[in-house]
């Protein structure tokens, strides 16, 4: 990272060229040493309204706050199991829980609602039906490809072949071929 300039130039370019933990140390340790560039940082955060602690930081815990990445390293990123019985918005039809993992598509038509970000979440505020549209084996896994009627997002999701009701293998052999269902 480069040091020359105003303060104002240094501590915008440490917003905008920050990314790892060293580059954050090194930051920090050269915001310890200059009151000047301490303010120029606090002065960019409060510009970019990032809010921060009413207690004195470091220069390192000044420079993390100041990048606001807080927020995004608690976002979650792994599934959430969940396993619930639902009516099928396509076909109409009762689909059980599956036991064993969570079931999020229905193995009579294969479809699914846009609902989660992250498998579980129900953090998506589309809600579009999401069509099959695709079929491949990913590590030995059957994996159903899809896409979402309303926005277009595209997705995969696991194939199930277990469990009181699996998918459909008539209509996974017809998606494997490139037919449209």
């Amino acid at each position: 990272m480069k040091w020359t300039g105003t303060p104002e130039e240094v501590a915008r370019r440490i917003l905008d060229e920050a990314k790892s933990r060293g580059d954050i140390k090194q930051a920090g340790t050269r915001v310890d040493q200059d009151p000047a560039l301490r303010a120029a940082l606090l002065q960019l955060a409060a510009a970019r309204n990032t809010v921060l602690p009413d207690e004195p930081l470091s220069g390192k815990a000044l420079v993390r706050a100041a990048l606001d990445r807080q927020s995004a390293a608690q976002t979650l990123r792994n599934p959430i199991r969940r396993d619930e019985a639902f009516v099928c918005v396509h076909c109409g039809r009762e689909v059980p829980s599956h036991g064993r993992t969570a079931r999020n598509h229905c193995p009579h038509c294969l479809r699914s609602l846009h609902v989660d970000v992250i498998p579980g979440d129900r953090a998506s505020d589309c809600g579009g039906i999401l069509d099959p549209v695709g079929f491949s084996l990913r590590s030995g896994t059957e994996v159903i490809h899809y896409r979402c009627r309303r926005c277009g997002q595209e997705g995969v999701n696991r194939a199930l072949n277990d469990g009181e009701t699996p998918d459909d293998r008539g209509l996974l052999r017809r998606l494997s071929a490139r037919e449209a269902i």
